[in-house]
C-alpha cells in the first residue's frame, strides 16, 4: 500500500468511527460459552478460583461486565456460584446473587427490586443495565420509571453542585460563553455515559433532564401507568408551564 492510499485508508476510517453511535463502539462484546448474564451488584462480584467465599480471588469485575455462565455449585455454607467466562482466556466461579441473566426467569424482578433499593447514580447506572440487556422484560416500563425519575433529581444535585463549583467571575474572564462552561461540568461525565442528556436553562442557570426517557415511555408504552405519568413531565416541561 503506498504512503498516499494509506493516508486515505486512514481518513475513511476515522470518518466511519466518527459517525458511528459511542453506544455501539462502548456495546461489550459478549464472552463465548455458556448463558449470558451481567454484573449488576459489584458488592458481591468476586471472581473466585473455586466455589468458596475463602477461595483466592483472581478479580473483581465491575457492574455491566458480561459473563457466560457455564455451570453452576452449591458451596459448603449454602452459596450458589456460577463457573463463568469473562473472556476467552479469564473464568472463575462468581457468587450468583452478584449477576443477572436475562434468559433466567425472575431475574428481571430480582433486578428491578436492586433498583429499587439503590440511591442517586446507583439507580441510574443498575437501572440502564436493565434497559441495555433486559429488552424483552414486561417490567421494562416500570425501570425506564425509575431511570427518568433518577436523571431528574441528579439535574438538582448537579446545579447546586456546579453553582458552587464554577467560578462566575473565572468564566466570564474567558472568552467562551458562560453556558458552555456549565455544559462542560464534569459532573456531567459520567452521567452521559449512561445515556442521560441534560439541558442548560441559561435564564435560571439550572440543568433539565431531556426528556428522552419520558418520550421513551409516551411512544413504546402508551398504555402503561408510567406512560401516564411521563405525560405529565412533558406537559409540565413544555413552554408556556
Amino acid at each position: 500500500m503506498t504512503n498516499r492510499s494509506l493516508r486515505v485508508f486512514s481518513v475513511v476510517i476515522f470518518l466511519c468511527l466518527s459517525i458511528l453511535p459511542a453506544a455501539v463502539l462502548a456495546k461489550r462484546r459478549p464472552p463465548p460459552g455458556g448463558r449470558l448474564a451481567v454484573v449488576a451488584d459489584e458488592r458481591l462480584s468476586a471472581l473466585r478460583a473455586r466455589p468458596e467465599l475463602s477461595a483466592n480471588l483472581l478479580r473483581r469485575l465491575g457492574r455491566g461486565i458480561l459473563v457466560a455462565i457455564k455451570g453452576d455449585k452449591r458451596s459448603r455454607d449454602g452459596i450458589v456460584f456460577y463457573k463463568v467466562n469473562v473472556t476467552l482466556r479469564t473464568g472463575g466461579w462468581i457468587q450468583r446473587d452478584a449477576v443477572f441473566a436475562p434468559s433466567r426467569g425472575g431475574d428481571d424482578a430480582r433486578l428491578l427490586r436492586l433498583i429499587k433499593a439503590s440511591d442517586s447514580f446507583d439507580r441510574v447506572v443498575r437501572a440502564k443495565i436493565f434497559l441495555d440487556y433486559f429488552t424483552a422484560s414486561e417490567l421494562r416500563p416500570a425501570v425506564l420509571l425509575l431511570y427518568a425519575l433518577a436523571a431528574e433529581d441528579a439535574a438538582i444535585h448537579l446545579s447546586r453542585d456546579a453553582a458552587r463549583r464554577l467560578d462566575e467571575k473565572e468564566m466570564n474572564a474567558g472568552s467562551a460563553p458562560l453556558f458552555s462552561y456549565f455544559l462542560n461540568f464534569n459532573e456531567l461525565d459520567r452521567y452521559n455515559r449512561q445515556g442521560i442528556t441534560f439541558l442548560f436553562d441559561q435564564s435560571a442557570k439550572q440543568f433539565r433532564y431531556d426528556g428522552e426517557g419520558w418520550q421513551e415511555l409516551v411512544h413504546r408504552y402508551p398504555h402503561s401507568s408510567q406512560a401516564a405519568e411521563a405525560r405529565k413531565r412533558l406537559e409540565g416541561a413544555s413552554p408556556g408551564h
